[in-house]
């Protein structure tokens, strides 16, 4: 039986803190889905065709990755995707709570996927997605948050809205 895991998140946009999660957890699994949650609560900032997009292009090389869109719960992404574990990021000691406790309830729905907790790497604890969305709006150089193919993407919608100089 495959062991497949689940990486769900909005990934708005994904990060270097992303990547460092998921590269670390693929020795876990067979096959690593990253789920790009459809959030009611929020407004993304990207669409999920671009997000999805950047996702796909990251992995192209990596058979064991792959990526969808979900609306609903995780557990229902899981069942749909055949995994048997959720895969979460912690960063400080207060996203252990708060994800232990989505953990318990994800277990009560269905008590046969598990949550992996892996902690990050101490030099991506202040790069979270809602950060360098602040960062974004407000003009700032989020570069080296980011993977070079989103980097890469930013830059040139950024260049496409500038207007030509006229002499």
């Amino acid at each position: 039986m495959q062991r497949i895991g689940l990486f769900p998140g909005t990934f708005d946009p994904i990060t270097i803190g992303h990547l460092d999660i998921i590269n670390r957890s693929l020795p876990l699994f067979d096959k690593l889905v990253i789920g790009i949650g459809r959030n009611a609560n929020k407004e993304p900032m990207f669409s999920e065709e671009q997000r999805l997009a950047w996702i796909q292009e990251i992995y192209k090389d990596n058979p064991k990755v792959d990526a969808v869109v979900y609306e609903g719960l995780t557990i229902g992404c899981c069942q749909r995707v055949g995994a048997q574990f959720i895969l979460r990021g912690i960063r400080y000691v207060n996203d252990f709570e708060y994800e232990k406790a989505i953990a318990d309830m994800n277990r009560s729905l269905d008590n046969n996927i598990e949550t992996v907790f892996l902690t990050c790497l101490p030099q991506y604890t202040s790069v979270a997605s809602t950060l360098v969305r602040d960062v974004l709006k407000n003009g700032g150089d989020v570069m080296q948050f980011l993977p070079e193919v989103v980097a890469q993407s930013l830059k040139e919608k950024k260049n496409a809205g500038k207007k030509p100089n006229k002499k």
